[in-house]
């Protein structure tokens, strides 16, 4: 099963085989996401970034990252979920979008999920297939056939860091 790494592999074993980030094989969006809603995204976002991660606002996630060269901080709404100790982020525009290169650049980030705040370090790329029982585990019934709707064919994993104590 292919998971969008070179060789099957996923993200993590080849870093530790080879010391450094392997070549992702690019996914990009469905043609309904390029067609309905890349055009939308630069109207929508601001109004959905502002309410993303709030609580009871399940509809959207907010990541923090930081920009591979420019080094700014960004915030994106994603869909995004917590699933146990780690967090399913729908790779709605492919793994290619910026915030998802600058997030593996960095190895992590932040995310505000359901008013709570967490740091986020690890990111795997999952098939959906993959990621199938932590997906039923996280999002609904009705969030999971958007994803199919949408053509939604990867997720990325990413581990909560343990709080401090």
């Amino acid at each position: 099963m292919a998971t969008g790494i070179q060789k099957g592999k996923n993200m993590d074993s080849e870093r530790e085989d080879r010391g450094a980030l392997v070549t992702l094989e690019p996914v990009g969006p469905s043609l309904v996401v390029r067609i309905v809603m890349r055009p939308m995204t630069k109207m929508v976002n601001p109004l959905i970034l502002r309410l993303a991660g709030r609580p009871h606002f399940r509809m959207a996630a907010q990541i923090r990252h930081v920009g591979r060269r420019s080094g700014r901080a960004y915030a994106t709404p994603v869909s995004g979920r917590r699933s146990g100790d780690s967090v399913l982020l729908a790779l709605t525009f492919g793994n290619q979008s910026d915030w998802v290169r600058n997030v593996r650049a960095a190895g992590g980030g932040s995310i505000r999920i359901d008013g709570q705040d967490y740091d986020v370090i690890r990111p795997q790329f999952l098939t959906r297939q993959e990621a199938r029982p932590q997906i039923a585990a996280a999002f609904s019934p009705m969030e999971r056939a958007g994803f199919r709707m949408l053509g939604i064919r990867q997720v990325m994993r990413l581990d909560i860091v343990p709080a401090q104590s």
